[in-house]
């Protein structure tokens, strides 16, 4: 390839980029809701825009600026600290709503950040997907499920705005919220869920057993006749709480949750999710040396 070709190439990859920022943009808005410096949100729906929670700071007098230079007034939908989520309606807002991406992030992948902390217009990083974990124990003690980390420059104000793909398309959302003001990435998916429970529901519902617990291997001798290796035992039941009313004995170590193996504390928590609440599931659990399936109708914690 030549000097000329490979100039070709870097022009596309180029302008591609910039291509991907001018979609994501025209469905960003900026979010006015704390004395200092404003933030970003994103159209997820018609009228409804998703922010990082933490940057809203007042709950009245909440305004956005659209790509278009209008300032319109902003109400709570709904909002989650746990996982640095809320949602506004803003009537009028008229702007179409950015697209999700169909894939989820990878680790290696180009991504750009992408804010709108002004009226001087967006602003961009580009950068790669490091690195994508979970679940993760937030400052609130809930469990986000999974986390993007990106070496994209978060400029102040990017919270609440998108981390998108080559193309455009949202694939997380960026924030300092969850835990000692690290940057991380919501995963779009993840967001999207939350977005639309808030806007149903105002709030997201959390499930939990009543127990304290602690991870322990199992030797094969004491495993009830099963496979699992690893459960989790039980130190603690709360009186009247959902495993109490179900039967769950301190010494028991639980094994699996509807079906899905538990090693630790993080398998957990994910599976004690909004839909969860309400619901009668199966636990199995290894008592006395033999493995005994109980049925507990899952709480939601205030």
């Amino acid at each position: 390839m030549d000097t000329t070709e490979k100039n070709d190439v870097l022009r596309q990859v180029s302008h591609g980029l910039a291509d991907a920022v001018a979609r994501v943009s025209a469905g960003l808005v900026t979010v006015a809701g704390r004395p200092r410096q404003a933030a970003t949100g994103i159209v997820y729906a018609p009228d409804l825009v998703l922010t990082a929670d933490h940057v809203l700071e007042r709950e009245e007098d909440l305004t956005i600026q659209t790509p278009d230079g209008r300032t319109l007034p902003a109400t709570f939908v709904g909002r989650d600290p746990a996982s640095d989520l809320a949602v506004l309606r803003v009537e009028g807002l008229n702007l179409s709503p950015v697209a999700k991406a169909e894939d989820a992030a990878r680790v290696g992948q180009l991504i750009l950040a992408v804010g709108r902390p002004s009226a001087d217009g967006p602003m961009a990083s580009l950068g790669i997907v490091s690195a994508v974990g979970g679940p993760l124990r937030t400052e609130w003690g809930a469990a986000l499920e999974q986390y993007i980390r990106t070496d994209a420059t978060p400029y102040p104000g990017f919270s609440g705005g998108p981390l998108v793909d080559a193309a455009g398309a949202v694939v997380g959302l960026t924030t300092t919220g969850l835990i000692n003001g690290v940057t991380l990435g919501i995963p779009a998916t993840i967001a999207w869920r939350v977005a639309d429970s808030l806007t149903q529901h105002g709030t997201i519902k959390r499930g939990y057993l009543g127990i304290s617990s602690q991870s322990v291997q199992l030797p094969e001798g004491q495993r009830g006749g099963g496979q699992a290796e690893m459960g989790l035992l039980i130190v603690r039941v709360e009186p009247n709480s959902p495993a109490a009313q179900g039967g769950l004995l301190l010494g028991d170590v639980l094994v699996a949750f509807d079906g899905q193996a538990i090693h630790d504390t993080d398998d957990l928590q994910p599976l004690l999710s909004g839909g969860r609440v309400g619901q009668a599931v199966k636990l199995n659990v290894i008592r006395a040396g033999a493995l005994h399936d109980i049925s507990v109708t899952v709480g939601q914690r205030d």
